[in-house]
């Protein structure tokens, strides 16, 4: 018998939880229109001064929907959501659905290269995007590729509001996009508010979605090679939403902070789809900026957020933040990235919150792995290594080894999982598709080890690896030295070709407001802390270190 056979991890589960849940509803639509029912008045999304109704979000998608039906969209047909965090995003996502189409979030950080592989490879029949994007990045790539015909809607960030915050939207004006009374269009494309007035008070035919159905393509980060569109189901989405409601104890019509990007698995799962199982207000602010976040916070007293860890450092070194700011907070967790014990220890000592650590990943539909509501993550003595948590509902995972095989407790290889959350594969890549998911369980790439008494670790990426002379050295165990270093803001490690030793150990670093230290300084702290062969020979210090929008850091730019 395997250590998991007996679910150790089912000890730490809280009072009242078993390992296995049913699902209430059977597809993410059904979430929404669920919340529709029971609180029409409901706030469903805030948006710095203005807010949209369950009610009005219902109506506003219908219409979208109804434009679409007209220009010859069809059940399974691609709508390319091209977004920052803005009620447009949401009301397309549900108008997609309402038609049995499948959403497609586009990083709003992408340009033209990127943006040309994701159009072709889901066949876009629909893009909706800022007026800005359009005019800088979709307009000219349109031009260049005649291969690409998608219909384009624009809208403006400054809509649904009227705070205009100059922090986000220096420069913009209303001709960015549409006003909210009256849309603006680009040579070109179709205005989203002004196709949403044309078919005000119409609704589309009704539409049965089922489990299997594919709800999104969330595309990979392709930090490993080209980007591959994970098709999460209706299933998926609706278990996972359960999952944060139910583990995390979130509470109806609760308030829930948005910092994640709504194009990332975990704003479209721990975000919207939390919101809608609650019928809970989504809290948007365009995109992440410590200032403007700090703002929302204390003008609409969320109880719940989920975010890459870089965006609770970056929140505790603003200066501006005070435990005031995160009273109303019943519920902090962290995914996306690894968490240095340290700051945990940090933030809570600031701000009297411990942030839950999270695992999951594009594939997964958010978490399989969540640390227990009220209980503090343990560190591996040997590692310092902060636990990702326990296999959450329905979750079946393993260690395994090259071939796939469980390894014994404590050793370490590969992250292996199986459950109602796992996508059945990726879009036109059948031989990726079952290289990644065998037998349903889902190969992560992640190393990591579980404990003996249950207890999952994150070790890295199996790409990450640095081999030293012949050492392996993990960056993860390097980063975390770092980060105990009262300089450091955030840390990365990366392997660099060496003469002698083949790959030799580099860290980049940035240091907190007002803080100094050097190379060689750093170099010394992490000697005394460290086996000789893991320490870092390069130091390098920078302001800021390169990050997607999601907030992980970006090794593969550092090894320069």
């Amino acid at each position: 018998m395997t250590p998991y056979a007996s679910k150790p991890w089912l000890a730490h589960y809280a009072s009242g939880h078993t390992a296995t849940i049913d699902q209430d509803y059977p597809d993410a639509l059904s979430l929404f229109r669920a919340a529709v029912a029971r609180a029409p008045h409901a706030r469903a999304l805030l948006y710095f001064d203005g807010a949209i109704s369950y009610s009005e979000l219902d109506q506003q998608s219908d219409a979208l929907a109804c434009a679409w039906l007209e220009r010859g969209l069809a059940r399974g047909d691609r709508v390319a959501i091209y977004l920052q965090n803005v009620p447009q995003f949401v009301i397309a996502l549900v108008a997609a659905w309402k038609i049995g189409a499948i959403a497609v979030p586009v990083n709003p950080m992408n340009r033209s290269r990127e943006l040309r592989v994701l159009l072709a490879d889901s066949a876009a029949r629909v893009l909706v995007c800022h007026g800005t994007l359009y005019d800088d990045v979709v307009l000219p790539l349109l031009a260049e590729d005649d291969t690409l015909k998608p219909h384009v809607m624009t809208t403006s960030a400054l809509e649904y509001q009227t705070r205009n915050d100059a922090r986000l939207f220096a420069g913009m004006t209303h001709a960015d996009g549409a006003t909210a009374t009256a849309g603006i269009s680009h040579a070109g494309a179709e205005d989203f508010a002004t196709a949403i007035a044309a078919h005000s008070g119409q609704k589309p035919p009704p539409i049965e979605l089922h489990g299997d159905d594919i709800a999104m393509f969330v595309y990979t980060s392709g930090t490993t090679g080209v980007p591959k569109g994970a098709m999460n189901t209706h299933g998926n989405m609706a278990f996972n939403a359960q999952v944060y409601r139910d583990w995390v104890g979130l509470r109806e019509g609760a308030p829930i902070l948005g910092v994640a990007p709504l194009f990332h698995i975990t704003g479209l799962v721990g975000h919207v789809g939390a919101a809608f199982i609650c019928a809970a207000p989504l809290v948007l602010a365009y995109r992440f900026e410590p200032g403007v976040i700090l703002d929302a916070i204390a003008e609409h007293k969320p109880e719940f957020t989920i975010g890459a860890i870089t965006v609770f450092i970056a929140l505790m070194n603003d200066a501006r933040a005070t435990r005031e700011h995160f009273a109303s907070m019943r519920r902090i967790y962290s995914g996306g990235a690894p968490i240095p014990p340290s700051v945990i220890e940090a933030f809570r000592a600031r701000f009297g919150h411990y942030i839950h650590n999270g695992y999951g990943l594009t594939e997964t539909n958010s978490p399989t792995h969540v640390v227990p509501v009220g209980r503090d993550a343990p560190v591996d003595a040997a590692s310092g290594t902060l636990s990702i948590g326990v296999p959450a509902f329905n979750v079946e995972s393993y260690i395994g080894d090259d071939m796939g095989r469980p390894l014994p407790a404590g050793e370490v290889g590969e992250i292996i999982s199986r459950g109602p959350m796992v996508v059945p594969g990726y879009w036109n890549k059948p031989q990726e598709s079952a290289k990644a998911i065998v037998d349903g369980f889902f190969r992560t790439g992640d190393v990591g080890f579980m404990d003996e008494h249950g207890w999952f670790y994150l070790v890295d990426r199996k790409k990450d690896m640095i081999n030293a002379g012949g050492y392996k050295v993990w960056p993860r165990e390097v980063e975390d030295v770092l980060y105990t270093h009262p300089a450091v803001r955030e840390a990365a490690v990366v392997g660099v070709p060496d003469s002698y030793r083949g790959e030799t150990v580099k860290a980049v670093v940035s240091l907190k407001p007002q803080a100094s230290a050097t190379p060689e300084e750093l170099v010394e702290y992490c000697k005394a802390r460290m086996a000789a062969y893991k320490y870092p020979r390069i130091v390098a210090i920078i302001d800021e270190l390169p990050k997607t929008v999601t907030g992980k850091i970006l090794r593969r730019e550092l090894r320069g």
